[in-house]
């Protein structure tokens, strides 16, 4: 050991000396790497450490117990200090993974990801962990007025976060503080890691509003520590927010980033890059802290640390004996609970939804949608979620069912579903118009466990939540999106509003499960579909206008949905000359269209493609029975961008799409105008069978 070692005689030097063992850790792992953020853990490590070791609740032995305390590290860029918390804790993450920080295939990738035991939530884009623990917070408070009773806190836990000042300066965070504000969420508490510092800035110059006075105004309780180094104040501040009943709380701490390094700290040099190793010797030297070995753990810290293991199995015991005693008193409640907590579906969950008959005239799918998640939900009680605002339009209320709110909100005249009144057991949430916090919320609610969320807006909304659902696919988040209003049929509401590169950058998303139904039965499948597709989001995309519900004794069954794409009628002699491909409305375009082309001897097959990534999972041998590799002729008719179609059209395929926006006209003219007619399908369709080519 090149070094003294720490000294440790007392309570306090104990302390100190655990601190140290995270900061280091943390510094010698992105030495190492020769990457990452020092400066976090450097700071923040005392406010970490008192969280973890006097407060949280939780067992390294069992990560996923269901009344945990969650933690999330909203400022994913400081990684290293969670995974050290994690190694030292007694988590299933070895030193040697630690010493693998930002390696190929490691447990510890360079932002937090859920690949390692203990961490809750993937982060890393600021402000998404704040908006995530706005979920869990949901999530905490649904299942206990749902599930609590007198003598039994079966769903009791605290939603702790470290947020940054660049979580505090993305939009995301004020729209879901503003939303945990008016909600009441008392079990939410967050560290703000406030040290003045960005990437290439001071917040001096970046960052100038009062933070406090900001969220105060959002409604949450505030607590100033001046000093992140002092454990005493942090352990008050911690003790006065968990007394806040009725409100979040935000502990603002003055902390130092890169604390200890003699010339790097209060730097920017200290956010985001290594030390260096003359400034990791110096730093330890300055704290107190053996140069070597690299990965140093004094066998006194890690002792300590490792209390967590048997406290945590304690807290778990004791939580188990409540729910055996729970499950006495109330079984059915908790057969249903325990149900929910494993995702299990319930029997007969989709006993009651309807089968449309079929009708030229139709409904939209959004209308076809919003009755299946109503007969659906009164038997699925994991399903919890809302709209930006746009229930009347999405048609995702659930009837019945009850608002989310705080009991304190309400004013007695809104019925809900506990009461009389709003309740935390009511199960539609009113976002507001807050699509960038509606996404990252949802994905908290599905990292809780124990719900299945869905969030609706129109499609061309989907921008504003896109960063949330490419991280719910990258962490195989649960969430159902609820997308109407999914084309230029909007008419006059114009191209503001009306999608066109929407459906190819959401398929663009890998695990991202697109689906976009033709009509109402292909609808039902849909939503079955997404409900038990467990390991990934699901995206609906639907009509604001009627669409015909086909006649499935005429044509093929709506279940081929299950399979991505499926031949909806293929010509008597089963030979086709050309193949139509469509989704959503566009089908009936197809639909007319081969009615038109058998007139002029011409056989077409006409195929349903409501998902390329449900088709894409199929056997070969089954989408060359619905693609038919000797038929080179395909047209595909799709009102949104071309991009990707060639997969399935082929080199001499031709795709009807949009490749500009729309514009601000009824519908019928803009469907005219830009080629989505029967007419013009007809039209397309000939000139590939004689042989004539692609449009010009």
């Amino acid at each position: 050991m090149i070094g003294k070692k720490p000294r440790v005689g007392s309570a306090q030097e104990l302390d100190n000396l655990c601190i140290n063992t995270i900061r280091f850790l943390s510094v010698d792992a992105v030495q190492k790497a020769n990457s990452g953020h020092p400066g976090l853990p450097l700071g923040a490590a005392p406010m970490a450490y008192v969280l973890w070791d006097r407060f949280m609740r939780y067992n390294p032995a069992n990560p996923a117990w269901f009344n945990r305390d969650r933690f999330i590290l909203s400022a994913g860029h400081g990684s290293m200090l969670l995974y050290s918390l994690l190694y030292l804790t007694g988590y299933d993450l070895p030193l040697e993974q630690i010493k693998q920080f930002r390696q190929w295939h490691s447990m510890t990738p360079g932002h937090s990801e859920n690949v390692a035991p203990g961490v809750e939530v993937t982060t890393g884009p600021l402000g998404q962990g704040f908006a995530n623990g706005v979920g869990l917070a949901i999530a905490e408070a649904n299942l206990a007025a749902r599930y609590n009773r007198p003598g039994f806190d079966i769903v009791d836990h605290y939603v702790y976060s470290l947020v940054s000042d660049g979580d505090l300066m993305e939009g995301i965070s004020s729209e879901a503080g503003s939303l945990a504000g008016e909600l009441k969420l008392g079990k939410l508490i967050y560290l703000y890691d406030n040290n003045h510092i960005t990437l290439s800035a001071s917040t001096k110059l970046a960052f100038t509003e009062d933070r406090r006075k900001r969220f105060e105004a959002f409604g949450w309780h505030t607590i100033t520590v001046e000093d992140g180094n002092n454990l005493n104040a942090i352990d008050n501040a911690l003790r006065e927010a968990r007394e806040q009943k009725d409100s979040p709380s935000l502990i603002l701490a003055t902390t130092h980033i890169g604390y200890g390094s003699p010339n790097k700290q209060d730097t920017v040099e200290a956010h985001g890059s290594p030390l260096g190793e003359e400034e990791v010797e110096l730093t330890k030297e300055n704290l107190g802290w053996p140069v070597e070995p690299a990965f140093y753990v004094p066998d006194e810290a890690l002792d300590h640390f490792r209390q967590a293991v048997d406290r945590g199995r304690n807290y778990e015991d004791e939580w188990n004996r409540k729910m055996e005693d729970y499950e006495e008193s109330f079984p059915d409640l908790a057969e249903e609970l325990r149900g929910m907590i494993a995702g299990k579906l319930p029997d007969g969950w989709d006993s009651d939804i309807p089968a449309f008959p079929p009708d030229t005239k139709g409904m939209a799918t959004r209308v076809a949608s919003g009755k299946v998640m109503n007969a659906i939900a009164p038997k699925l009680p994991l399903l919890i979620g809302g709209s930006a605002d746009l229930n009347p339009s999405t048609y995702t209320a659930l009837t019945g069912l009850g608002d989310f709110q705080s009991p304190d909100t309400a004013d007695g005249s809104a019925q809900g579903a506990v009461g009389g009144v709003w309740s935390y057991a009511g199960r539609n949430i009113a976002y507001g118009v807050r699509e960038h916090a509606m996404g990252a919320i949802s994905n908290g609610i599905a990292a809780h466990a124990g719900l299945l969320p869905f969030c609706a807006t129109f499609l061309i909304f989907a921008d504003y939540m896109r960063p949330s659902m490419r991280l719910a696919a990258l962490s195989n988040d649960h969430v159902i999106y609820v997308l109407t209003h999914d084309s230029i049929w909007l008419g006059e509401d114009g191209p503001t509003h009306q999608p066109v590169e929407q459906l190819a950058n959401l398929r663009a998303i890998p695990r991202m499960v697109v689906i976009r139904p033709c009509d109402a039965n292909e609808t039902v499948v849909a939503w079955k579909v997404a409900i038990e597709t467990r390991d990934r989001p699901v995206a609906l995309i639907l009509t604001r206008q009627n669409v015909p519900t086909l006649e499935r004794g005429k044509y093929a069954s709506a279940d081929n949905l299950r399979r991505g794409a499926y031949v909806l009628s293929d010509p008597p002699n089963g030979e086709p000359d050309i193949i139509l491909i469509a989704t959503g409305s566009e089908v009936n375009l197809i639909v007319q269209a081969q009615e038109r082309l058998f007139q002029d001897g011409i056989n077409a097959r006409i195929v349903s493609m409501p998902s390329w990534e449900l088709f894409d999972r199929e056997p070969q041998d089954y989408r060359d029975s619905v693609l038919s590799p000797s038929v080179t002729a395909r047209l595909a008719v799709e009102a949104g961008s071309p991009q990707g179609w060639c997969n399935y059209t082929g080199d001499k395929g031709d795709v009807i799409g949009l490749i500009h926006f729309g514009a601000s006209a009824p519908a019928d003219k803009i469907t005219r105008e830009f080629g989505f007619t029967v007419e013009n399908v007809y039209e397309c369709a000939k000139r590939l069978v004689d042989g004539s080519g692609r449009r010009k």
